[in-house]
């Protein structure tokens, strides 16, 4: 839910899209810095009492040689901690056996996503790319340091030294030293202001399929999620929100809830009424007895079927331009043949397997939060304001989260401020209070993926090529109403409504893509793979239908369309190679290949889906061959793992996922009615990574963007019906 905070004194608009990690981050190069510890650009480690050595604020090397790498990135499952580790730990030259890794403080000084401008977060796949050449040169720092420090004690030339696994060596003279023996030596030096980065070729760490480093708590139960948080004393509470989405609390009896024993209070705070108790059963229990009267005045009581019909009708009229290039409407008049199609989209809730929650210590100078912190920055300026202390005063720490998909990342930071309104509403006294959402909560919990209507048109020569093209999208924005909107929505466009669409990498000679931005009551928020997880879908499944209009095969039309599009041409012939790709070699009957390619965050993705449709209309997608360039692969076996759990993610989406409304009444509840895909549904998947030399661009979202697509342009493949509403279960069985 949203709340009426304002965000214009909590975090200002970043000039660069905060959602992307552009290409700047990698040109930079060696100029990308950041805060160094301690004064005088010496290492701070010689005043610490056990004599680590602390470089910068990324890396410390302790006296028995373990290395902790500092990462300003959280870990909700998508490896960020591994990643950030290697960069950094191959030019340390460390020995991945000593490597561990911590999570950073609330502090967009030193930890800023680079991406985002001054702002500490993690989003929009940009974890590696901003992190590249920052992480680099934090290592290579801190290893001419420990290289000088053992030249100064052997007196020789450093240039005589070498490094590996954590030592430094001397061969003429056969001698060793260990960096934790150097740690105290080495904190007492200069900070070189200029280091020579390693080249690709001597890489040890970068492109190997190094153990993850968070799988060993995760398996032995040491890991903390929010979950694990427990003090003495502490308190559980679970907020009643309101039904519809606008309502407010007009009264409120809560005698029956008051009567349960463990609960302890009762509080109404902007978000709603919570139940606080000694435990979650005692706090669930009181609110099932809470009594709420809500007033719904203001609030969305449309249904979604009411809202889609409003859709429908906008996409036949205009909308503003996004993309304009040649007259689409000429060359649609004068083509030879013409195809149409549209396409619906539900609301999605992101599902996290980690309901939101937050452990809250308040008093009335200072504000400690435990949480998956995904944006530390924003949760630290709302959780301020909310308390009525400065940001100063607000400690977060960052846990392991158990999943996000970008739905612990809002401008709102809604769960954050719900917790520290309860703390503050219960005298602010210092007691621990943990808000808990339940999965109900989080399906009934709003900010989506927004609602979506694609209408297409294309028009084809004689001779079969693709002359002209208009796409018109009609839906919520994200980023209107936010702090971003005036940097990231421009003549009324918001970029995160059209990417994927706008930026079509196909050669059309006459391109038109147009948006109509819509409000209703209903709280959006960016989702896995943000536009593209729409827009991908949109494209992808209509230049399917266009090949099949031209009489071509939808491969060799793709790639005559990506001419220009060395990259994305590459991924697409490799998904095809892989895959058997071959018109002349059709599949057996009732079985059909899909493919379908995308570019998000600047990682190119293409996918081939083969799947079986029974007698009956059931489809089972049997494999997908994945190709993907995601620039430098810093470590394969992450980048396969997020390319096969972004096509999990997405195919549930595509079968099966969707929030609807009644009367304004999400009809989900967790789940069984909110289905997500099912480990009996995940196909084969392989994966084929691309060897490149460019910087390291973003894996945990692109893998969802063509998986949808490929899988219905299988569908027709094998029944010859196409998917125009998703998710599909229903118009598959129509298909059989």
């Amino acid at each position: 839910m949203t709340t009426d905070l304002d965000l214009k004194d909590v975090v200002r608009p970043s000039r660069r899209t905060f959602l992307k990690a552009t290409g700047t981050v990698a040109a930079v190069g060696l100029i990308v810095g950041f805060e160094w510890v301690g004064t005088g650009r010496r290492a701070l480690a010689a005043t610490l009492p056990n004599a680590e050595f602390v470089p910068n604020a990324f890396v410390r090397v302790a006296p028995d040689n373990s290395i902790t790498i500092i990462a300003k990135h959280v870990e909700m499952g998508q490896g960020a901690y591994t990643g950030l580790a290697t960069i950094l730990a191959e030019e340390l030259d460390a020995n991945w056996q000593d490597v561990r890794v911590e999570s950073a403080p609330a502090d967009a000084k030193r930890y800023a996503n680079l991406a985002f401008g001054t702002i500490q977060g993690t989003g929009g796949s940009s974890a590696m790319a901003n992190s590249w050449m920052q992480m680099r040169e934090a290592g290579a720092k801190a290893r001419a340091m420990l290289v000088s420090a053992a030249a100064a004690q052997w007196q020789v030339p450093a240039t005589e030294l070498t490094t590996r696994d954590g030592s430094v060596h001397h061969t003429a003279s056969n001698r060793t030293a260990t960096y934790g023996s150097l740690a105290s030596a080495a904190a007492r030096l200069p900070v070189p202001d200029k280091v020579t980065l390693k080249s690709p070729q001597d890489f040890r760490l970068i492109g190997q399929q190094l153990p993850r480093v968070d799988v060993p708590p995760k398996t032995n139960g040491t890991a903390q999620f929010t979950l694990d948080v427990t003090f003495p004393g502490m308190l559980v509470a679970l907020l009643q929100r309101p039904p519809l989405f606008g309502a407010t609390v007009k009264s409120f009896d809560a005698s029956a809830a008051k009567a349960v024993p463990g609960v302890v209070s009762v509080v109404q705070v902007p978000g709603g009424v919570a139940v606080v108790a000694k435990g979650f059963w005692a706090a669930k229990q009181g609110r099932d007895a809470l009594k709420v009267e809500w007033d719904d005045t203001k609030a969305e009581k449309r249904s979604s079927d009411a809202i889609m019909s409003e859709y429908r009708q906008l996409a036949e009229k205009p909308g503003a331009s996004a993309k304009k290039v040649g007259d689409a409407t000429q060359a649609l008049a004068g083509a030879a043949k013409k195809v149409s199609a549209t396409y619906s989209f539900p609301y999605l809730a992101h599902a996290p397997m980690e309901p939101l929650d937050a452990v809250v210590k308040l008093t009335a100078d200072s504000c400690e939060i435990w949480a998956g912190d995904q944006f530390q920055t924003v949760d630290q300026g709302n959780a301020a304001r909310t308390a009525g202390l400065d940001p100063q005063q607000v400690k977060i720490h960052t846990l392991y989260a158990g999943g996000s998909f970008g739905r612990r990342a809002n401008v709102w930071s809604d769960y954050i401020v719900e917790a520290v309104s309860i703390a503050k509403a219960l005298g602010a006294n210092g007691t621990p209070v943990k808000l808990q959402w339940t999965r109900e909560d989080d399906i009934h919990g709003g900010l989506y993926r927004p609602m979506y209507f694609h209408k297409l048109d294309a028009g084809l020569s004689a001779d079969g090529k693709l002359v002209g093209w208009r796409h018109r999208i009609v839906g919520q924005s994200i980023i209107a109403g936010t702090p971003f909107a005036a940097g990231m929505i421009k003549d009324g466009i918001d970029a995160t409504s059209v990417e994927g669409a706008a930026n079509i990498a196909y050669a059309i000679p006459n391109l038109s893509v147009e948006l109509t931005t819509t409000k209703t009551g209903v709280p959006v928020l960016w989702w896995r793979v943000v536009g593209s997880s729409h827009t991908a879908f949109a494209v992808e499944a209509f230049i399917d239908e266009a090949a099949h209009a031209a009489g071509k095969d939808p491969f060799v039309f793709r790639r005559d369309l990506l001419a220009e599009e060395p990259r994305m041409r590459a991924v697409l012939e490799l998904a095809a190679q892989k895959a058997g790709w071959d018109p002349a070699t059709p599949l057996p009957k009732g079985r059909g290949r899909g493919i379908a390619v995308a570019e998000a965050f600047k990682t190119f993705v293409a996918q081939v889906a083969e799947v079986s449709v029974d007698k009956d209309g059931n489809v089972k997608v049997e494999r997908v061959v994945c190709a993907v360039d995601c620039g430098t692969p810093i470590n394969p076996d992450i980048i396969t793992a997020q390319m096969e759990g972004g096509i999990g993610f997405g195919l549930g989406a595509a079968l099966h996922s969707a929030i609807t409304l009644k009367d304004g009444r999400v009809e989900q509840n967790n789940f069984d009615t909110y289905q997500v895909l099912r480990m009996s549904e995940m196909p084969k998947v392989e994966v084929h990574i691309v060897q490149s030399g460019e910087a390291p661009t973003g894996v945990g979202e692109p893998g969802v963007a063509p998986v949808g697509p490929a899988v219905a342009n299988a569908i027709f493949a094998a029944t010859g019906k196409r998917i125009h509403v998703l998710p599909f279960p229903g118009e598959a069985e129509k298909s059989a």
